[in-house]
């Protein structure tokens, strides 16, 4: 099924020349802002006819990237697929710092061992991506078999290694006009709050400047991406750039992922949709895509598809001739588990919601402990030693399903109670291991509609 799903669904996307002009994706919303703004047209030149050199930055404050960093991600993949140098710049340095871009107050310092925690984690978390990309989605589509330049990792602690605070302040702080700094909306809107702002904080636009002059004199790194919010750390950028070395930068920003009511995803919003595995599982990210309204997933899927942009819309097209089949919703989950978490993932996904959705008894008993807990999130968790003559009733009463035994037995004899997807309606009935007992040794059970308990027999 994933195979007839990569060929028929995730079309080929390979333009008509080798460098894509990314500024097209425009009109889906998956870029918005250009900096120098009067530079649009020179800048969708030079992504059309040449090599260019592009990088998004990612501070390590947790050990795994979430939804909300995810369309910067793609972004650098949109590049890289139009044949453009991609760089992945992790914040080694700067996330001792502290980014105040979209922020209420000031993130807490972390120690060093966390920090390369991190940096390890989510260098890892990157490369995987752009692995499954290459597998699952580039080298299955491109018929011209053309290569794609390998993504390149940096961590911005290897240079400031080599530079003291005080040649720092003499030498790159002079550069910097402090009108300019405290203009920045990011600024102003810290400023002005109950918060405040501290010094570290303010500096965060510097060191992030440093940071492009560096790539631009090591890699001849030309383009920074960022999210909305980061337009005032790019344009900081861009204008360094030009007084230290009297060349041009560019500044592309890309929108802000929210939900329904306008707040932003993310581990400060308390709203996380983490792409680790380990905290947020296939199931669950699999599951936040597919349960998006049908305005939203619209919305996700301009932003989020791989397809070619009229290959977007003709699924959106088709989606709204028959919504109740939600193929848009399926479209969008089954690409970004893909991209993700791989085929295996994808398959893990899909396996524990035909559990779930559709009574799939195969795919429950497949299940490790923490899949079923996570699947049915909140229900009562028992580990029993399975008995000689134990019954129907009795687990019912252990597990805590009833509080008096009369009503036990007139809601199973009624039909009320199911043990692993199927009803069981005799309260004498003795607990069978290979019918009542899944091979994982788990036994799902279900009162009514919506009350799962689960047993796990030891």
């Amino acid at each position: 099924m994933l195979r007839r799903f990569q060929k028929n669904i995730l079309t080929n996307y390979i333009q008509s020349r080798s460098y894509y002009n990314l500024l097209r994706l425009k009109s889906r919303g998956v870029f918005q802002e250009v900096f120098p703004h009067e530079a649009e047209g020179k800048i969708q030149a030079e992504l059309g006819k040449s090599e260019q050199t592009i990088y998004a930055g990612f501070d390590p404050t947790s050990d795994s990237l979430h939804v909300g960093n995810l369309l910067v991600i793609i972004g650098l993949l949109h590049a890289q697929r139009g044949q453009h140098r991609t760089i992945a710049l992790i914040g080694g340095a700067t996330g001792k710092i502290g980014d105040p871009s979209g922020r209420s107050k000031e993130r807490n310092l972390l120690e060093n061992n966390v920090i390369d925690h991190n940096l390890k984690s989510i260098s890892i978390q990157i490369k995987k991506i752009f692995d499954n990309h290459r597998e699952y989605f580039w080298e299955k589509q491109n018929q011209k078999k053309e290569e794609l330049k390998e993504l390149l990792i940096v961590n911005n602690a290897d240079w400031y290694s080599d530079i003291s605070f005080i040649d720092f302040i003499s030498k790159v702080g002079r550069h910097f006009r402090l009108g300019q700094m405290l203009s920045r909306a990011s600024v102003r809107s810290r400023l002005e709050s109950e918060e405040g702002m501290s010094f570290t904080e303010f500096t965060y636009q510097v060191f992030q400047a440093y940071d492009w002059l560096q790539l631009f004199q090591k890699y001849n790194c030309r383009y920074q991406m960022g999210g909305l919010d980061q337009m005032g750390n790019l344009m900081t950028g861009c204008e360094f750039i030009t007084r230290v070395l009297k060349k041009q930068a560019y500044g592309i920003t890309l929108p802000i992922i929210t939900n329904e009511e306008g707040n932003k995803f993310g581990k400060s919003a308390g709203n996380a949709v983490w792409l680790d595995a380990n905290k947020t599982s296939e199931f669950g990210f699999y599951q936040f895509f597919l349960r998006q309204p049908d305005t939203e997933a619209e919305k996700l899927f301009k932003l989020f598809s791989l397809l070619r942009t009229n290959e977007v819309f003709d699924q959106i097209d088709k989606h709204k001739r028959a919504p109740e089949l939600r193929g848009l919703q399926i479209a969008l989950a089954d690409q970004l588990t893909l991209l993700i978490h791989g085929e295996k993932g994808l398959e893990k996904a899909k396996k524990i919601s035909n559990a779930l959705y559709n009574g799939d008894v195969h795919a429950l008993g497949s299940m490790n402990k923490n899949e079923v807990q996570e699947v049915f999130s909140g229900a009562p968790y028992k580990e029993l030693i399975l008995e000689p003559g134990m019954t129907i009733l009795n687990i019912g009463m252990r597990v805590g399903c009833f509080k008096h035994e009369n009503d036990a037995k007139r809601i199973i004899s009624a039909g009320g109670f199911y043990i692993n997807m199927k009803r069981s309606n005799n309260p004498s009935e003795i607990l069978t291991p290979n019918v009542h007992i899944l091979p994982n040794d788990i036994t799902l059970i279900r009162v009514g509609k919506r009350n799962f308990y689960i047993i796990k027999w030891v």
